[in-house]
């Protein structure tokens, strides 16, 4: 199936995409965006991937399904577009930066410069119905995503994975400890974070830490 992706992930997930749960995936999907408004724009499902190419992956961040309200969803978890006010978890994620590193709330929730410096910004679900959160989980995303995460493990070193909340540190059991970094909290959602575990994490701090102690450039935060 020909499938519009950066190439060194094409190249990696040829086999997903000739598996028949891809195929059926892909028609599922199709049907969805001809009845229904869903997000993010079909050009952006895979932008996280056409940002991040696989050689160039630092950080990985888990999420779990796409803003569904308009204009939020940019196929980067956790990030909106410029203009679009911050979600209260992105909120709170810059707020543990500010804390963790000093440095101030920016004025745009817009993550693309992470991924241009090697953060994969992956939702579990790459895609959701218009107002109905999780619309299109169980239709075969997950599938390709824990496919995505095991060829991250298998095929790269010294990576950090952070896992907020309980459905992304599901996802620890794919990846190799001796060989990566895993990070792990609540949820920086208000209802998980204000519980506590969130704030005073230092996820941003330990992440660069690992990264520059294999000799990679920290990310700018």
């Amino acid at each position: 199936m020909a499938v519009k992706i950066e190439p060194s992930w094409k190249q990696r997930l040829e086999g997903e995409f000739a598996q028949p749960y891809f195929n059926q995936l892909t028609t599922l999907v199709r049907q969805e965006y001809r009845q229904y408004s869903c997000y993010p724009p079909g050009p952006l499902i895979f932008n996280a991937f056409n940002l991040c190419p696989f050689d160039k992956v630092k950080v990985v961040i888990i999420g779990q399904d796409p803003y569904h309200e308009p204009g939020q969803a940019m196929g980067l978890s956790f990030s909106v577009p410029d203009g679009i006010p911050m979600p209260p978890s992105l909120i709170n994620i810059f707020r543990e930066i500010s804390s963790d590193l000093g440095k101030a709330m920016p004025t745009t929730g817009n993550l693309t410069r992470w991924a241009q410096q090697g953060v994969m910004l992956l939702n579990a679900t790459l895609t959701v119905r218009a107002h109905q959160a999780g619309s299109h989980q169980r239709m075969g995303w997950e599938t390709f995503t824990d496919a995505v995460i095991r060829s991250l493990n298998a095929g790269r070193d010294h990576l950090v994975f952070i896992l907020w909340g309980s459905y992304a540190r599901s996802k620890a059991a794919f990846i190799d400890r001796s060989r990566h970094l895993v990070l792990e909290s609540v949820h920086p959602s208000p209802l998980s974070a204000n519980r506590g575990g969130w704030f005073g994490n230092h996820h941003f701090s330990r992440a660069n830490a690992f990264l520059a102690a294999h000799g990679l450039e920290p990310i700018d935060w």
